[in-house]
């Protein structure tokens, strides 16, 4: 019985470092071979949806989801038996992911249409981040995520200006041109004004009148100095938080799920979720 569980535990102590480790060539390689599996995966529902392709390979698109959602749950039982606390693994949010990526197909069994869900997969494609978690990247990442943290109440001050801004700038071009020049409502004339600022502009209403024209000119170009507001913000956040923000000194690994690459000052696990 004693040998049974050194040899299960020899096989959990493996299993780990190929799933979490970060550093070994094993876990870059398993790492890079997941994201080309994850990447497969999008593109076969991708082609699904392709009506000729889909006719012409349907059984053979079917057969690989299949294989790939089998490789999918095995890599979800591993994981979980790989770690000392694997309960925080599964409700943490990566856990939770990987969850999701492997049910569609089990759904399509009992309800049609739903293998088409399997895209949700592409959000594993944000293990990404794992395979570059070295301070060389870790080290901007964190201090974007600060950036934009701390640049959110300007944001939505700005988007709650803006919105004001459109209901008033709606209203008045649908009292200008009204119905005869398609705003044909206030909620309308609003859309119209939104597309406008954005610059995206597809042309679908258009003002015809001189003082609508007018008016929509101003609008034009007061769409390109509102797109760099926001960028102006998280730009200058960034750049207080490089200058005030102190750089990791060292890299521990999680003491639970065995995974490297964790600044010092990081709280939570990026990938079991347990307190560091």
């Amino acid at each position: 019985m004693q040998r049974m569980k050194s040899k299960f535990e020899a096989f959990r102590q493996r299993t780990n470092v190929v799933i979490y480790g970060t550093n070994t060539a094993s876990g870059r390689l398993f790492d890079l071979v997941l994201l080309a599996v994850i990447l497969l995966s999008v593109v076969i529902v991708m082609l699904e949806t392709v009506q000729g392709f889909d006719v012409k390979f349907h059984k053979e698109l079917i057969i690989l989801e299949w294989i790939i959602t089998i490789f999918f749950t095995l890599e979800y039982i591993l994981r979980i038996i790989s770690i000392k606390k694997p309960l925080k693994y599964i409700f943490s949010f990566y856990g939770i992911i990987d969850l999701i990526a492997t049910l569609p197909m089990y759904f399509s069994l009992f309800f049609v249409g739903t293998s088409i869900l399997t895209v949700v997969r592409a959000l594993r494609l944000l293990r990404l981040f794992k395979i570059l978690k070295h301070p060389q990247f870790s080290s901007p990442s964190a201090h974007l995520k600060e950036a934009l943290i701390a640049s959110r109440g300007k944001i939505l001050i700005f988007i709650y200006f803006m919105l004001i801004s459109s209901i008033i700038i709606g209203s008045v071009m649908y009292v200008v041109e009204g119905k005869e020049g398609g705003f044909t409502s206030i909620p309308i004339s609003i859309y119209w004004t939104i597309v406008t600022l954005t610059t995206v502009g597809y042309g679908d209403i258009s003002p015809i009148t001189p003082l609508g024209q007018a008016i929509a000119s101003v609008v034009m170009i007061m769409g390109y100095g509102i797109i760099a507001v926001p960028t102006g913000i998280v730009t200058a956040e960034f750049a207080n938080s490089n200058r005030t923000k102190p750089r990791a000194e060292k890299i521990n690994p999680c003491t639970d799920c065995g995974t490297e690459g964790h600044e010092f000052n990081a709280k939570y696990c990026f990938h079991c979720g347990s307190e560091l």
